[in-house]
């Protein structure tokens, strides 16, 4: 559904062809998002920029004419944690679950576009934000906005499309991750392959996740507690940023690599890497059973 100055276009199982889109055209980075998401909805979308929404123009206005992707009035829409909306949230609210599913969709809107968001209507500093605006004309430059502006789209959309891309990919994953939890032994989730897995172990009691290494061997990981954001267990402090040699040594075992922050570990091995989680339980006093 697109809106131009309070009449209500409806637009039924696509985005229409035509839209007219744009923030004052000196800020380049304000629609430069919002134009991206459409594009990778439809990218035979023809964009207008301007200030005034024609009469009889028949099609999605964001950012200008006073409908319902426009945010620059009373009374704003805001989320329920207080961050008003801007035209890419807005836009994101309607179309996002499209392109990732209602879940996915609500991640990406608190950890992605709400900070967009909120920069956009609070000037709040944001480094993706600020790139995006370093497309804008340099104050004492000639520099035509518009062509500024078209410079700075293709940017916006590849973030977007990679945002989305491992949005998607996180839901791919998600059934092997419930398969390998549904087998966990010890609080040790084992996954065939390295894949995003803290979406499907969240609030779950796994403890540790092994899956092969990209770098070869297999790694150990902690899964955080949801609360704390720290690790429910960390590997022990005598392993923490060890050589190798030494690390093999104090361990007992065919160790690579331990993170001096504790949460991560590589080994030879899956045996090895699930062999380390469990006597790291052993050594904090958690029962382990017998193989």
């Amino acid at each position: 559904m697109g809106q131009r100055a309070g009449k209500v276009v409806e637009v039924e199982d696509r985005i229409p062809r035509r839209i007219v889109g744009a923030a004052p055209v000196i800020q380049v980075g304000k629609g430069a998002k919002a134009t991206a998401l459409l594009q990778i909805l439809r990218p035979d979308i023809q964009v207008t920029r301007g200030f005034v929404v024609p009469d009889d123009f028949d099609g999605i206005v964001y950012d200008v004419g006073g409908g319902m992707f426009d945010h620059h009035s009373e009374p704003r829409e805001c989320r329920p944690n207080g961050v008003p909306y801007a035209a890419f949230g807005l836009l994101w609210r309607l179309l996002g679950a499209q392109l990732v599913g209602e879940h996915q969709a609500r991640l990406l809107d608190e950890n992605f576009i709400q900070p967009l968001d909120l920069n956009d209507n609070t000037g709040e500093q944001n480094s993706l934000a600020d790139a995006i605006g370093s497309f804008n004309p340099l104050w004492d430059s000639k520099d035509d906005p518009d062509v500024c502006f078209w410079r700075a789209v293709p940017v916006a959309k590849q973030i977007l499309e990679n945002e989305i891309a491992a949005a998607n990919a996180v839901n791919r994953a998600d059934d092997t991750v419930r398969r390998a939890y549904a087998s966990m032994k010890d609080g040790i989730v084992v996954l065939p392959a390295y894949m995003p897995w803290k979406n499907g172990l969240y609030k779950t009691d796994a403890v540790f996740v092994v899956y092969p290494s990209q770098r070869g061997g297999y790694s150990a990981q902690c899964v955080n507690d949801h609360r704390t954001k720290r690790s429910k267990q960390p590997f022990p402090v005598a392993w923490a940023g060890k050589p190798e040699d030494k690390l093999r040594e104090i361990s007992g075992l065919g160790l690579r690599f331990c993170h001096p922050s504790r949460f991560l570990i590589t080994a030879d091995d899956k045996a090895t890497a699930i062999e380390a989680c469990r006597r790291t339980l052993r050594a904090a006093g958690k029962k382990v059973s017998e193989e």
